[in-house]
């Protein structure tokens, strides 16, 4: 019945599509400002084309953000090779801390996120549900160790999230199954722009499955739970203003609340019946970020603010001691802390002569981080840098650049200070003057964040002696760009020493981050073809050997995440239409517990279908649908099983004024 459902749906969007194909060719101009010939500022802090650049990199554009219906970055970024995803809350929410995480080639906690080139990450973790999709110019990933340019959390790569300048003007009213509804308003001109969203949900039952067992050691009451999500919201405030060509600010606020449920489905001791209630959690974060931006041909500078209010609190109906757990005892549960961050990023660039340029450029940043579970108030330290990058052309076919960065900590909590030196060079080789080769080694590095050195929770201890994550980054590539096709492929090998990761001891129902290695050697080929008649096309594969081996417990290689990745998409515009389907396709997986060998399990296949129709030039209907094969997919990686949500679709109005 499920596998004959998913093809009838299936069918019905396709054809669907296929009767709205009619009309004349009104907004044919607007739908061709897709180019394959892409530039790219990410990669090496200067403007260069996307072929010209020395590293594994990915541009996604306004406009085929739009063609992929999805409100969620996270989302978007699955779908891309070499990048895995791992989803807790529907609607791309966090499960507090739990955020959703996009896995740069089998690194877990290397993912640095930009916003306009300045980081919102906070202890070590993002919010990509954040910024509304509308909100967004285009997002360029670079898929290799980042940290030269961008400091620590750069080691699988670096997301920046370019938002627009330019303001839109336009409402969206949109209503789906399960109570979804979106409300999106943006307003705006050349000068200011402002958007508000509005985002809901109700019940959506077995997002995970988890143990019961209390004590751990001789357990009274043991079973398994599902979690349930439920009355599930999310809104943001975008707002931007254009001083001049070189000067803007622009500010960002992000709110959401998802109420979980975690209820027996099996009990094997204990007094617990199926259908009771173990707990109950409200997670809610609150988000604010404000950046203050200067460029011109010479200077780039930035002054940035975040801050970032995580809470959870709730109902527990049974003792979860480890030693006296499994009782039912009613007690009330709560959490919060807060994150923030002020900084600054300089920058200086010199053109010297015809065949060379350079970088210079310094970071500070001061990091706080407050936590219920303290006493003694918050933590904080100071971040600063000097990196710098030369670059230099030998003749018209040959090119190298050379990058270094020098990173250290003051005032930190209990003189937890660190230093690192990190370097890069990369070589490039022009074929003609539209395909390259190149390689590349660049060195990273991932600080310790307070929450790991000082304890996160109840259930998260303090590990003080946390040693900095380094890593090495090996490519070599191939890029070619002509009318039709873009080509990318890469031969990579990352070698990481002391991988920061959380362990699980089920005896004690508590973790502590350590350290452990890690490393993974894989190959990458990516195609986008713009075919004829109004179609086009993208499609990747990666094949890699993402391991991990414990400095102590597990001190074997181990492996994780999934062997191949296979993902594309095809797309359809011409006159009043616009049609996107999309997936990714992750085989040959494991989940990797932290204490406990690998496992085994089934390939997940993420998949969207979007069609607009645009009856006027001010009108669009967009009908989204999502898991369009309603499959059951674990999408996380380690121990748990969190799932997929089932097949949602969401029916959309806009109106353009």
């Amino acid at each position: 019945m499920k596998s004959n459902f998913s093809k009838g749906l299936l069918m019905t969007a396709l054809i669907t599509g296929s009767v709205m194909w009619g009309g004349t060719n009104v907004f044919a101009e607007e739908l061709q400002e897709y180019t394959l010939d892409q530039m790219v500022v990410t990669a090496t802090r200067t403007e260069k084309r996307d072929v010209d650049v020395p590293a594994s990199t990915t541009v996604i554009t306004s406009k085929q953000l739009e063609d992929s219906g999805s409100n969620s970055i996270a989302e978007v970024l699955g779908k891309q090779a070499g990048i895995e995803y791992k989803s807790f809350g529907p609607l791309g929410t966090s499960m507090g801390t739990m955020i959703n995480e996009v896995n740069i080639r089998g690194i877990s906690n290397g993912t640095l996120v930009l916003v306009n080139g300045n980081p919102i990450s906070w202890r070590g973790k993002y919010n990509l549900e954040s910024i509304p999709t509308d909100s967004i110019e285009r997002i360029e990933i670079v898929k290799s160790g980042g940290s030269v340019l961008y400091g620590s959390e750069a080691m699988g790569g670096v997301v920046n999230i370019i938002t627009k300048k330019k303001g839109s003007n336009k409402i969206s009213v949109g209503y789906g199954n399960r109570s979804h509804q979106n409300y999106r308003v943006n307003v705006g001109d050349e000068k200011f722009t402002a958007g508000y969203s509005l985002e809901k949900m109700g019940r959506v039952n077995y997002r995970s499955i988890s143990d019961v067992n209390y004590p751990s050691k001789k357990p009274v009451l043991k079973g398994k739970t599902r979690t349930d999500a439920d009355d599930i919201k999310k809104q943001s405030v975008n707002l931007g203003y254009n001083f001049n060509d070189r000067l803007s600010l622009a500010y960002n606020y992000y709110e959401s609340q998802v109420n979980y449920e975690r209820i027996f489905v099996d009990v094997e001791k204990g007094d617990a019946k199926i259908d009771d209630q173990f707990n109950g959690r409200l997670y809610t974060t609150k988000q604010n970020n404000i950046q203050l931006n200067y460029k011109d041909d010479d200077y780039k500078a930035s002054i940035y603010y975040n801050i970032t209010n995580v809470e959870s609190e709730g109902p527990t109906f049974y003792n979860t001691s480890t030693t006296s757990g499994g009782a039912k005892k009613f007690s009330m549960y709560h959490t919060k802390e807060r994150n923030s961050t002020v900084g600054t990023d300089l920058q200086r660039n010199w053109k010297i002569g015809e065949k060379a340029q350079a970088v210079l450029g310094v970071d500070y940043q001061h990091e706080m981080y407050e936590k219920s579970v303290f006493s003694g108030g918050s933590l904080s330290r100071d971040i600063w840098a000097v990196f710098g990058q030369w670059d230099q052309k030998f003749d018209d076919k040959n090119s190298m650049i050379f990058g270094a960065r020098e990173t250290w900590t003051t005032n930190a909590f209990r003189d937890q200070n660190y230093n690192n030196f990190s370097g890069a060079v990369q070589y490039i080789h022009k074929l003609d003057d539209d395909q390259t080769i190149y390689a590349s080694y660049t060195e990273s590095f991932i600080m310790p964040t307070y929450a790991q050195m000082n304890g996160a929770s109840e259930t998260a201890k303090p590990n003080p002696d946390l040693k900095p994550q380094t890593g090495k980054n090996y490519e070599l590539g191939w890029k070619k760009v002509s009318d039709s096709h873009s080509w990318k492929a890469a031969l990579y090998h990352i070698d990481i020493k002391d991988n920061i990761s959380a362990t699980w001891t089920a005896s004690k129902a508590e973790y502590k981050y350590k350290n452990e290695d890690f490393k993974n050697t894989g190959v990458e080929l990516t195609c986008d073809i713009q075919g004829d008649n109004g179609f086009s096309y993208n499609y990747g594969v990666n094949y890699g050997d993402p391991k991990v081996k414990a400095h102590s417990g597990k001190t074997y290689w181990d492996r994780k995440f999934g062997r191949w990745q296979l993902n594309g998409g095809i797309t359809y515009a011409k006159d009043k239409l616009r049609t996107s389907l999309t997936g990714s396709y992750l085989a040959d997986r494991v989940n990797t517990p932290s204490s406990a060998h690998s496992s085994k399990t089934k390939p997940y296949f993420i998949t969207t279908l979007n069609a607009t129709y645009s009856p006027d030039k001010n009108s669009d209907i967009t009908l989204t649908i999502d898991n369009l094969l309603n499959r059951q997919d674990n999408l996380n990686h380690s121990g748990s099983d969190y799932y997929a949500v089932p097949t949602s679709f969401l029916l959309t109005y806009t109106y353009k004024f």
